[in-house]
Order: structure tokens, then sequence, then C-alpha cells
């Protein structure tokens, strides 16, 4: 029997009753300085979004010490995951239930993944190493090409400020947890400059279970070493423009199960590199230009078999100018991808180019707002793709306001679901979406309450399974709720989303993805103390796209609580998945126990 989502009209009622209802205290709506820029690709003030946006800051970030990437953003932007075990182990996200394979990942602009398995690579990025994530629900391909049928994810990595800041950190935590990091941050006369470095090593539990497919289970742990760097250098020229060099670089080695007695070794290296030039051609016309290079490099060692490697190399070159209209910010550029892959496997095919153009437009007056977006990637392999997006706002009362937009987007497929021996399908198409928002949101006095109904429709969708294969068209439709506000030192936020992924073709719910997934967590500061906690809950799914192994729902808590030893010290602690629940995202693989992780900070002021 079809399981039926609660109607996001029943949502908009609430929302709109919430809109006539008493304020918990009086006062104008506040004016949110606040600019994100993944969603135009040009600074916009939160206010006047015609997208959907959740921003996760550093403060959020250092909460969640301990956690791993893929769990701040379950967290903090109501995302879903799937992941083969603990920390470093191999992970997904599902943006609005759509596949990983439908999410772009950008560090600072560049993009970064694995273009054999055709997903961002989420493990093996150092949490300590990041200042800001925005978080794009809705197509991103007409903004930044392949892969935007869900959205995108921009981390942000830590820069140099004016003056000289210095910092360090320790963290210890169960199952041996250590952590240690140390970085420093600087100014001067036009230059700015950072630099970080972290060391991580987590002996770690064992990854799977007896139920895991294949007879992968071994009973050992499987723990993981990393260490990381990140630096960054501005410069400031002559007339208005800027300088920028930046690197990120993570290495280590993760242990994973591959059977009795058998414990893989996963050497893995990344690495995105980055040197622009940005600034002022003359007033009212700002231009970027970027050259970079982001690699993904996996060797897994395994006892009784031969190694096996995969190498991607991303180089990519921008060209981009914002210009001001009486219309508002004119966006238009020139973008080039080369993706390279190498290794142990046999593909008939190793490389391919992408060539892009886009051009936008973003604007607001008075209660209105909008943006327009088109661009054409033209492919080595596929030949061209254009994608769109057009959206509108409108203030209707000094708290309430709606936004509508509709955008298309498209997917080349990965090299394994093309070349790998065995496996691969050289005749696919790339997957194309559709899909359409329908907002609403109310603001008063330090609240906010927002209602997002979406409805995307995948043409080609390739589905998990044996091989792959192009099948008519998969529908994701559903309404995410959110809410942030706060009463006095009580700071609270929550969000529910609710939605139906299915196979159209099948009937079939998609593989790992709930109908249903609810967040709820709250800060309170009180002198030199700050507590808190979230509680997330994950409604029942399917391991496989037959729908044949349930995965139970699940519901986890954790609690932190800060506090400031001196004037330059900070203690954190952490308390992971209170109640010990245990839960899978994939099938036969284990989640993280209870946990205490304890963060001592230091950092002048």
């Amino acid at each position: 029997m079809k399981t039926r989502i609660p109607s996001w009209r029943q949502a908009a009622l609430l929302l709109s009753l919430s809109a006539t209802a008493p304020a918990f205290a009086q006062g104008a709506v506040p004016t949110l300085a606040d600019t994100v820029v993944t969603a135009s690709r040009a600074p916009t003030r939160v206010d006047s979004l015609v997208s959907d946006v959740t921003v996760i800051e550093r403060t959020d970030i250092e909460k969640m010490a301990g956690q791993t990437l893929t769990e701040v953003l379950v967290r903090a932007a109501g995302v879903q995951m799937a992941t083969n075990g603990g920390r470093g182990k191999s992970g997904n996200i599902f943006i609005r239930g759509t596949e990983s394979r439908h999410t772009i990942l950008l560090i600072d602009g560049v993009r970064y993944g694995s273009a054999t398995a055709g997903t961002p690579v989420w493990s093996s990025l150092p949490l300590d190493a990041i200042e800001r994530i925005e978080v794009l629900k809705g197509p991103g391909s007409s903004l930044y090409g392949s892969d935007g049928v869900g959205g995108v994810v921009q981390i942000f990595t830590r820069k140099g400020r004016e003056g000289f800041h210095p910092s360090a950190f320790v963290t210890l935590g169960s199952e041996s947890f250590s952590q240690a990091g140390a970085g420093l941050a600087g100014g001067h006369a036009g230059v700015n400059y950072s630099l970080d470095v972290s060391s991580l090593n987590d002996r770690g539990f064992s990854a799977t279970n007896p139920t895991v497919p294949f007879g992968n289970f071994n009973a050992d742990r499987d723990p993981l070493r990393q260490r990381s760097l990140n630096g960054s250098i501005g410069v400031a020229l002559a007339r208005d423009w800027k300088l920028d060099l930046g690197l990120l670089y993570s290495e280590g080695t993760s242990h994973y199960d591959d059977g009795p007695g058998r414990d893989t070794r996963d050497d893995f290296r990344s690495q995105v590199a980055r040197a622009g030039i940005n600034g002022k051609v003359r007033e009212g016309w700002k231009a970027q230009l970027q050259v970079a290079q982001s690699l993904d490099d996996s060797r897994s060692i395994v006892a009784s078999f031969l190694p096996s490697r995969f190498r991607t190399t991303q180089d990519q070159f921008l060209w981009q100018n914002d210009i001001d209209t009486p219309l508002g910010v004119v966006l238009a550029g020139l973008e080039r991808l080369e993706q390279k892959v190498d290794g142990t496997t046999a593909y008939a095919v190793r490389q391919r180019s992408i060539n892009s153009a886009f051009v936008g437009l973003n604007g607001e007056a008075g209660p209105h707002s909008w943006q327009l977006n088109l661009r054409n990637d033209r492919n080595s392999q596929f030949g061209n793709s254009s994608t769109g997006f057009a959206g509108y706002g409108h203030r209707l009362t000094p708290t309430l306001r709606v936004h509508v937009s509709h955008g298309t987007s498209f997917v080349a497929p990965s090299f394994n679901q093309l070349y790998f021996p065995g496996f691969g399908t050289p005749t696919l198409q790339p997957e194309e979406g559709r899909n359409t928002d329908v907002g609403l949101s109310w603001s008063q006095a330090g609240h906010t309450l927002k209602l997002v109904a979406f409805d995307n429709k995948i043409r080609g969708f390739i589905p998990s399974g044996p091989l792959p294969a192009n099948v008519p068209r998969a529908r994701i439709e559903g309404w995410t709720l959110g809410y942030e506000g706060g009463i006095g030192k009580l700071l609270l936020r929550a969000s529910w989303e609710a939605m139906d992924p299915r196979n159209e073709l099948t009937g079939r719910q998609l593989a790992r993805r709930s109908k249903v997934q609810g967040m709820l967590g709250a800060d309170y500061a009180v002198g030199a103390w700050k507590f808190g906690g979230t509680l997330l809950h994950v409604g029942k799914r399917f391991d496989d796209s037959a729908n044949a192994f349930a995965l139970k729902a699940y519901t986890t808590l954790d609690l932190h609580a800060d506090h400031e030893l001196a004037k330059d010290w900070t203690v954190q602690a952490q308390l992971r998945n209170v109640t010990d629940e245990a839960y899978e995202t994939v099938r036969g693989y284990n989640q993280p126990g209870r946990g205490v992780f304890v963060t001592l900070r230091w950092a002048p002021r």
C-alpha cells in the first residue's frame, strides 16, 4: 500500500495562521545583512533570495566537534545521508531525495569529487578547515553545469583577516579519538594570509555487521588517520584588484572490512588548489579570472587481493563578469572543465572536457525580487545541454513574503556508469530534471518561519541497480517547513521534510531515501556557559531500488556545552547519540553509538 506524505497545504495553513498570530515581541522586521553567493554566483541578500538556501556558520561547526561533514550537513541543513560505517568511510548526501550524484560540491568555487563514481567525496574533507557552508536546495545546473539536479553545497575555507590571530585546539573522544590543530590568520598593508594544519586519529569501530551483503563482515576495528593543511594568501593590487591563492590538502588512511580476516586499507589524497584575480574593470563592472585544479586519489590495499586505484583530476578555468544595471546585476561568463580519470581500471575513455557559457540577472525593487539564469554546456561526449532558471519573489506584507521558481538541470553519466568493465553501459544518456518551487516565509521580531513546496521530475533517470540504465522518469515531490528564532537567551531551530521520492516506472521508493525527516535544536546561554542539543528523526527507508530490504526509522539526540575558561580559552563538550541508538543508513554498515568528545580551544582576542 502506498504511504501518503502529509499535505504541503496543511503546512501552508500552519504558516498562514502564524502570520496572523501575536508575535513574541513587537518590532519591525530585522534587516538581514547576511549575503550568500551560491544561489546566484553573486552576493545576494538572504531576504531577497528566490531559492531555498541554508547557511552553516563556523560556530555551528564547532558545536559538532568529533562528527563528520555528512553528519554536520544532515543536522544543520536538513539533508539526508547514507554512509558505509563510521568516520572516513564513503558516504552520500541526498538533497530533497535526489541521487548522491545529483549534488555539486564546490570548495571556494572549485568543483571537487570523483568523476569515476560521479559523486562528491565528503569523507576526506577536514571540518577544522571550514569557515562557512552554503547549501542550495533546488536545481543548480543553470549556474554550475552538470550534476545540479538536487542542489549545490559550497564550502568556504578559512581565510586571513586584518591583524594577527593565532589559534589552536585539541579534541579527545570515545573510541580513542584524538585531533589537534593549530593555525594563524592575519593581514597588513593589503596582504592577508592564513595557514591551518591538523592531525586526526580515530581507533573507530567495526564498519560492518553480519547482515552486510557479499560476506564482507570482519569483526575488527576500522580506524582512520588523517592529516590536513589549508592555506591562503590575498594581495591587494593597484586599482581595486586583488590576487587570491589557496590550497586545501588532505591525506590519510582509512580501514574497512572486506570479508573475514581481510582488513582493507584505503590510502586517500585530496587537493584543491586555486589562483585567481578579481577587481573592478570600471564603475559598476567587476570581473574575476580563476584557474584551479582538484584531485581525488584513492588507493585500496586488500590483504588477499591485488590493490586498486582510482584517481580523478579536474582542471577548471573561469572568467566571470558582474555588471550593475538598472534591472539588477547582470552575470556573464565562460568556464572550461577538463576531467581526467586514471588508475588500475581499464576505462575505454579516460577524459572529457566541458566548455560552458552562462548569463544571468539578479535584482530587486521595492517588494519585488527576481532572478534569471541561462547556461549552455558543450560536453565532448554528449554535445550541448542548455539549462535555465527563473524565479520571482514578492513581499506581500512587512512580515510575509512569497517566492516561486522553475529550473531545469542535467547530469552526464559517470565514467563508472559508462565504462566500468562488466558494469558500464556506453549508450547511457544524460538525466534531465525539471523542478518547480513555491515558497512562503514569515519573519517578525527575530522569528522566521519558512515553507517550501517542490516538485522535481527527472527524465532518463538512472536508478541504482545491477546495471545502469535510463528509465523514463523519477519524480520527487514534497515540502519542507523550517523555523528559526529565540526567546530571550533561548535560541530555537526546527525543520520538517516530507516527500515522496519514487521511480515512476516501478512506483517504488528511491533507495536509502526517507519520506520524512525532522530536526529540533536549541541553544541557551547563561554567563560563561552555553548549552544546547539537537534531536534528529529519520523515517523508514529501503536499502535497495526493489524495496526488498527495509531500514528502520531512527531518532538520535546530541547534546553540547561550552564554557569560557578565560578570555582566550574555551572548553567544549559533546555527548553524541545520548540514547545509544543502533541504526543503519546502509544495510549491514554500523553507525556511531554513544560517544563523548571534549575540545580545548585557544584563540587570543
